[in-house]
Formats: structure tokens, sequence, C-alpha cells
């Protein structure tokens, strides 16, 4: 065991914060983050790694913090001092003494993204990166229920380690929480409950996948509306052109109405009832996504124009809406389709978003390496931006370079339950394009994630990988991959960076 003797008297001496890490840099030996080194009161905390172990280490018993941890305590150098797990219960006590480990709103910054650590383990990469970059701000702490029931974490779990990420860099310009993809009432309170700073409402239960040529089907959906509700959306958009300041104009006829009713009323009304039930009386600030993006059909901007018209005449304070752009945003893999359709769409979507005030949200945004330019520049920079496979995919690699066989164990297993993965995630990738993997050399395995088939296997298996367990109950692969991951833990960060 390394011996921090050292450290603990220089802590215990007084020694001011920024020479205790200088300090702590300049022996690298000792596996202490310097970053981490903060002070509450009279207790001094630092992050240390040993091993595959990371933990927190509280050195000044006296200290209120130090009694609230919880953890084991050891003497070092004559020094008594606790060593804590990087748990749940401990990060809370961080975030009462620490405000800049609790997330935050992030509506009115301008630019923003959604970093979706499926791991727990990427976050601090992502931290290092972002302080490059002063105008953004990330949103650490961003699941799905699909994706928590896929990993076996929750939200607790999940904000717990975006807290432990942020203090070891001291990134203090704030981050976010964000609840992604929620349907259903009590999912959302239980994300407020942990203190989520951000509510992604998924409206797709609420939305048929229609096409205007199915009148048949229109016409039942829009007849099943109240009479009442039929009467004001006729009053509210027939018979008029609609001139937005930001450029747009919009002409609603009764076709293109009863189609947009049918499709989206339903779903607008839904999130009208979630945000004067949860989200206005929220006890903290919470930002309120939309998403009207898992359907089969694109949103033309008239249908986008329908949707926000109607939520900000109901008081609905939205802070970002996700449309389901046209084109494939497929998972980890590149944008498919027509690029100048998608900027001139794109351009009618920013001018609705810009009329309302709200930022357009991007989902499925990993490796959509030919659109962001659009983006950026039509949006001028003000937009929000979600990933989540690619944290994952930078992890494989990872693996790949450092335990080529494990990885191949890993591969085998994808293959085989590629079935399962599909139930959740649409992709085009086909395992008979992938090469054997009898006939690649560890060396040629890192090309692998170079290619869309291979890749999005790959992506969309991480649930079954995360989860899968042998017959005595212990996992097949998550704990060798967390500690493949905390054993490289630099060589992840450099990956998460490049990417």
């Amino acid at each position: 065991m390394i011996d921090l003797s050292l450290l603990y008297r220089e802590i215990t001496a007084g020694k001011e914060l920024a020479d205790l890490k200088t300090l702590a840099g300049a022996n690298p030996e000792w596996g202490v983050y310097p970053a981490s080194l903060h002070a509450a009161g009279e207790t001094v905390l630092f992050l240390r790694r040993e091993g595959t172990a990371k933990y927190l280490v509280a050195v000044g018993a006296a200290g209120p913090a130090y009694q609230e941890l919880d953890g084991e305590e050891e003497t070092g150098g004559g020094v008594k001092v606790k060593v804590c797990p990087l748990s749940v219960a401990n990060s809370r006590v961080i975030r009462r003494y620490f405000s800049f480990t609790n997330p935050v709103a992030l509506a009115k910054e301008k630019t923003t993204i959604g970093l979706g650590d499926r791991l727990g383990l990427a976050s601090g990469g992502h931290l290092r990166l972002c302080r490059q970059y002063p105008e953004l701000r990330p949103v650490l702490a961003q699941q799905s229920m699909r994706e928590l029931s896929l990993t076996g974490r929750d939200y607790d779990q999940v904000l717990a380690d975006a807290v432990w990420a942020v203090f070891q860099e001291d990134y203090q310009c704030g981050f976010g929480a964000d609840a992604d993809h929620l349907k259903k009432l009590d999912e959302i309170r239980t994300a407020l409950a942990a203190g989520y700073t951000m509510i992604t409402l998924d409206c797709s239960e609420h939305i048929p996948n229609l096409t205007p040529e199915q009148t048949d089907e229109v016409t039942r959906f829009y007849n099943a509306l109240s009479p009442a509700e039929r009467d004001r959306l006729e009053a509210t958009f027939l018979g008029q052109t609609i001139k937005l300041k930001t450029g747009a104009s919009f002409q609603f006829t009764p076709e293109t109405l009863r189609y947009n009713a049918a499709v989206y009323q339903k779903a607008i009304n839904f999130a009208i009832d979630v945000f004067h039930q949860l989200i206005k009386p929220a006890t903290h600030r919470v930002d309120f996504e939309v998403s009207i993006d898992e359907t089969l059909t694109p949103t033309a901007p008239l249908s986008h124009y329908f949707v926000a018209a109607q939520l900000t005449a109901a008081g609905v304070k939205v802070n970002s809406l996700a449309p389901r752009f046209c084109g494939e945003f497929q998972k980890g893999v590149d944008y498919r389709g027509d690029l100048a359709q998608f900027t001139t769409e794109y351009q009618e979507h920013t001018k609705i978003a810009n009329h309302f005030g709200y930022k357009l949200s991007i989902h499925s945004g990993s490796d959509k390496f030919s659109v962001f330019p659009v983006i950026g520049r039509e949006s001028k920079g003000r937009v929000h931006v979600k990933t989540a496979g690619t944290n994952w995919l930078e992890a494989v690699k990872v693996i790949i370079v450092a335990e080529p066989s494990f990885y191949r164990e890993i591969h085998r297993f994808a293959l085989e339950h590629l079935d399962e993965a599909r139930r959740y995630y649409y992709i085009s990738a086909d395992p008979k394009r992938v090469p054997a993997l009898a006939e690649l050399d560890d060396d040629e395995l890192p090309g692998l994630m170079e290619t869309d088939d291979a890749r999005q296997i790959i992506h969309i298996t991480y649930g079954q990988i995360l989860t899968a367990k042998d017959a005595d109950g212990r996992y097949l692969f998550r704990d060798r991959i967390h500690a493949c991951l905390q054993a490289n833990e630099e060589l992840y960060y450099r990956f998460l960076g490049d990417h």
C-alpha cells in the first residue's frame, strides 16, 4: 500500500489547498487526483485511485463532513483518516458541502450537450474536454428508463456518478441532470425527487404513426376529439396566414389541420397536463423538454408549429423540443439522408424554435458529423445535442486495445443476442457484413469500431452485455468491463476526447 503520510501531515499542518494540489501532482504514484482536493471546514477531502479502486479520503476528524461520511477509519503517519466508498449516500454529503456538485437547470445556457454516461465512468473525461470549450455546458447525468433497465442502475446512482466526476475534476461551471425519455407521471416524480434538473417528456405513446394518405384513419382520430376541441382548433388555425417574427409563415388547410390534430393533439394535451401537474410546481428549477421524435414519420415544420403554438398558449414553458428530423438518426453512425433537405427543414425548425424561445434538441446525436456543421451554423450555437452510445463505444475501444481476448468474448456474445437488442433499437446493421473474429488478428480488431455494422451491433447490445450473468448469478462481463476501464482510465479519457 502506498504511503500517504507526507500528504496527511501537510494537510494537518494547515497547508494551502493550492500547495497540496501541487504536492499531489508532483507525486503521481500516490494516485491522488490533484483537482479533487477540497476543504469543508476543518476537513480536507480528495479522491484517490489504487489499482482499479477509486475512493474518497477525508482528513480532519474534527470537521462535521468527516463525521457525516460513511467509511472506514485508519491511521497514516499518526494521522487519523477516513476512507469512504463513492456511494450515493456519500455523494449526498458532498453535495451538501460543495454547491457546485449539485446539478442545475441549463436552459439559459446557449450550447448544451447531453452525455448519457451509461457506465458511470466517462464523465471525468467529458469534463476535461468541456474545459476547452467554455461556452459549452454538459448534462452529465442523462438516462432514460430503458437505459436504466438495460444497465441495472437507477437515477440516484447515475447522478452520484456525475457528482463524483465533478468533484474529481473540480468542475464549477455547472452541469445538468436529465431524466430522459420519460413517459409516465410516476417516472417523472421519481426523477424530480432524485434532484434531476431536466425532464425530457417522451410523447411517443400518444402519437399514432399516420401518414396524410391514410384519410380514413386520420378522420377517425380527428373525430375522436371532442367537438369543443375541434371547434377550438378550427377557430385557431384555419382561415389565416400565420407569419412568425423569425421569417417563417404557415397556412393550414382543413386537411392539414385534421392530420396534425389526429397525430399530435393527444400528445400536446399530455404535455400540457404533465407540465402543470409536475414541472411547474417542482420545488427546484427544472428544464422541460418535449420529445416528439420517437415516430416513424418526420415532423414537418407545419406540425412543429402546431405543437409549439398550443403548448405556448396553454402556458407551458418549453425549454427545448425534439422534432423527428428527415432522414435517419440511427445509433452510433453518421446521418443518413438528403443533406440538402435536412438543411432546408432545419432552417424552418430553427425559425419556429427561435420564435417561441426554446432550443432545438438533437436526439441520437452520436457521430452525426455530416449534419453538425448545419446544426451549428443555423442554430448559431443555440442548441441541445444528446449523445449516449458513443461513450460506450469508446469504452469498448479501450477494451479492444487493453484486453483483446476479452473483447472477443463480448463480440461473440453481442452477435448471439443481437435479436434481443433489436427489440429496443432500430439499426440497419447486418452481422453478415462483419468480419469473422477468427479472420482478424488482435491488431486488426480496433478497425471493427470504424465500420458501421460492427459499431451498431456493439452499440445496441450494451444492455445484454452489462446485465448477463452466469448460473451462479455472477456478471459475465460487467465487473471485468469496469475493472478494465478503471485500470485504463487515462486511455479512456483520451479516446473520449479524441472522438
